[in-house]
């Protein structure tokens, strides 16, 4: 296998729990403790701008509603994406991609990006975050890792710039799997964490494929994949877990 650059803990959707998800307030809160590693959703705005937000409708986590993609950016921009959460992240904005880069950039941060197309978008999304992503990273030896549950979607990021590392998203073991990785020239499966064991593991080491797991939040789980050889861990748990090279809680 190529050598794997990320850290073992990630925070998932920055410090997606304690703060708004998605949010440069919920990375600061995650880089607080300690965390290096980051996950995020990434979609596109009605003019092709990438920003972060999971849901493809507003209305979980801003005061607005309808499909996200239908708006232009100088709206999205302005929405409070952290008052649901809790009052003292009222006026929170939806960050772009660019701001993240530079958040990330800045304090030598890993990103885990997840291309999250609006249905019927997945290979314009696939096409524009790869290339806003190596245009952000062009002067970084660490780029992002780019992922996502859509094959389509990593296939237009690979046509786009084959040179970013890709990861299938997998919620369960579909039958060809693995061949699928392979076939996307991706170099790491991220798949829930009640598929994966030491068997399953082994196999994508032995293709040559790193593995990470989301949503690891208990500390018997994070034991257990940590013992089978997992790569990564994906956590909304960035108070109780202390991130590094082993499981500590």
């Amino acid at each position: 296998m190529k050598a794997w650059p990320y850290p073992l803990w990630i925070a998932h959707r920055g410090a997606g729990k304690l703060a708004p998800e998605n949010t440069l307030a919920a990375f600061r809160l995650g880089a607080h403790h300690g965390y290096r590693a980051f996950e995020c959703d990434v979609k596109l705005s009605a003019d092709g701008v990438p920003f972060l937000l999971h849901d493809a409708t507003l209305q979980r986590t801003t005061p607005e509603t309808g499909v996200a993609s239908k708006r232009p950016w100088s709206e999205l921009s302005r929405m409070d994406a952290g008052g649901w959460h809790s009052r003292s992240f009222a006026g929170e904005p939806l960050p772009s991609l660019d701001t993240i880069a530079r958040y990330c950039i800045r304090n030598g941060f890993a990103l885990n990006i997840e291309i999250k197309p609006t249905p019927g978008h997945n290979e314009e999304t696939g096409r524009v975050v790869s290339q806003h992503t190596a245009a952000l990273w062009a002067d970084e030896s660490l780029k992002p890792l780019l992922s996502s549950f859509q094959p389509d979607a990593l296939a237009a990021a690979r046509t786009a710039v084959p040179s970013l590392p890709r990861a299938l998203l997998l919620d369960s073991l579909r039958e060809g799997w693995l061949a699928e990785a392979q076939n996307l020239g991706c170099v790491a499966i991220v798949a829930n964490c009640r598929v994966l064991d030491a068997t399953v593991i082994a196999q994508a080491h032995a293709a040559g494929l790193r593995v990470a797991s989301y949503t690891v939040n208990e500390p018997a789980e994070a034991h257990r994949l940590f013992d089978a050889g997992i790569d990564g861990l994906i956590t909304d748990a960035v108070d109780r877990f202390s991130p590094g090279s082993t499981v500590q809680v």
